[in-house]
């Protein structure tokens, strides 16, 4: 779902990928769909890899996305990014009541209700096919798993077999010579 959605620092919005050459990779713009060059001193974060502070561990960003969908009732957000910072630390802490406060700043929570909406509006943020997709990669993992004895199974009992069977051994001949 976040896999190719990109945040470029010095510009708003989302991006995604399409695609890549040796000096830079090109993206679109998810609102505008306007097509630009990224160079690789700009700095670029995808957003499956941005994670929120807590208390105890680090919470991935498509969690806090599904918890705000499931908050809002598949809607847009009640508080965006223009709202009072109190309003935003409130909004959030109902999201998150474990949200590290000294390392998560509000400009952080703006960002991540401004990029909610974003992909809300884009019908990226569809957490059942994710769930489906998720539960389907973790079956064929299992499959392979389940599969993989039978086949170690298998060459080993080949194994067994060669080791078995007696070699062959080639005897030379001997002649006499005639005197």
């Amino acid at each position: 779902m976040l896999k190719d959605i990109l945040s470029i620092s010095g510009y708003s919005g989302l991006f995604k990928l399409v695609a890549q050459s040796t000096k830079s990779i090109i993206v679109e713009s998810l609102e505008t769909h306007q097509k630009m060059p990224v160079y690789f001193s700009s700095k670029v974060s995808a957003l499956e890899d941005i994670a929120i502070y807590t208390d105890d561990e680090e919470i991935p960003l498509a969690q806090i996305f599904e918890k705000i969908y499931k908050m809002e009732n598949k809607g847009k957000t009640s508080v965006t990014a223009k709202s009072s910072n109190e309003d935003i630390k409130e909004y959030f802490g109902d999201i998150l009541p474990d949200y590290d406060k000294e390392r998560v700043y509000v400009s952080d929570m703006k960002k991540v209700l401004n990029w909610y909406n974003i992909l809300l509006s884009q019908n990226m943020l569809n957490f059942e096919e994710q769930k489906k997709a998720e539960k389907k990669a973790a079956e064929k993992t299992e499959e392979v798993k389940e599969a993989k004895p039978k086949a170690t199974a298998k060459k080993a009992a080949a194994k067994e077999e060669t080791e078995a069977k007696p070699k062959k051994t080639t005897a030379k001949k001997t002649t006499k010579k005639n005197e």
